[in-house]
């Protein structure tokens, strides 16, 4: 990570250790499990992201992701503010400290109310992000160019 920040964060986690646990920069699966395991959510505020494993973690883990709506995130994490039947997480779209604060506020308003908190963790740990699964939509689409192939040059091989 960036040292100024990895200091800031001490330094909260110093100052409100009642509330905040920090450590830093830890390769290690157990600790990992534990904490997405003991967590309530995941704060991801990526500027890019290109797939992106932690949000899919956090999900596993009932831990509700808050991530910045870029590459990978948007794929994985529908904003329950706007879809409360179906959001698993909560999604902000401007890079900017405003707009994460608004998504995070989001998911504590949300964290309140603990039946839409159980339900939201409960529909996150059912999410299927294996190869089964995406083989399966694979072989949808493929199976769709398949056939509009053949509609469009009449060939049906």
């Amino acid at each position: 990570g960036v040292e100024r920040y990895e200091h800031l964060f001490e330094k909260a986690g110093k100052r409100w250790k009642k509330n905040l646990s920090v450590t830093i920069a830890v390769n290690d699966n157990e600790l990992e499990r534990k904490v997405f395991a003991g967590s309530d959510m995941f704060l991801m505020p990526s500027r890019f992201e290109p797939c992106g494993l932690g949000q899919i973690t956090a999900l596993r883990y009932g831990a509700i992701p808050v991530v910045r709506g870029t590459g990978g995130l948007l794929d994985t994490v529908r904003d329950y503010t706007e879809d409360p039947k179906n959001g698993n997480g909560f999604v902000f779209y401007e890079f900017s400290k405003i707009s994460m604060l608004d998504a995070l506020l989001r998911a504590i308003s949300a964290y309140e109310d603990k039946g839409k908190w159980r339900e939201l963790i409960s529909r996150g740990m059912r999410e299927d992000f294996s190869w089964r699964s995406s083989g399966k939509e694979y072989l949808r689409i493929y199976g769709e160019l398949m056939e509009n192939k053949q509609r469009l040059t009449g060939n049906k091989n």
